[in-house]
């Protein structure tokens, strides 16, 4: 690992310490996901609500190879 590498390890956990104290309930969450597991069919929905009130909501029915991506993202190949 270089120094450069390096230097952005430590602005993406300096990022996620500050965004775990702003929103402590959603690592909280993903931690909560994660001991139930992800399956083939359960459904994943986000929300976005902009600060005028206009709502977007998304969702996707998880698929096999959604779970090998979301594996190999979070390092547990």
């Amino acid at each position: 690992m270089g120094i450069g590498n390096f230097g952005n390890m430590m602005k993406v956990m300096n990022a996620w310490n500050t965004f775990k104290q702003n929103h402590p309930k959603f690592p909280a969450f993903c931690s909560a996901v994660s001991k139930r597991g992800i399956c083939e069919g359960s459904i994943l929905e986000v929300t976005y609500i902009s600060p005028e009130g206009e709502k977007l909501t998304t969702n996707i029915k998880v698929q096999v190879s959604d779970i090998e991506l979301l594996r190999q993202i979070s390092g547990g190949d």
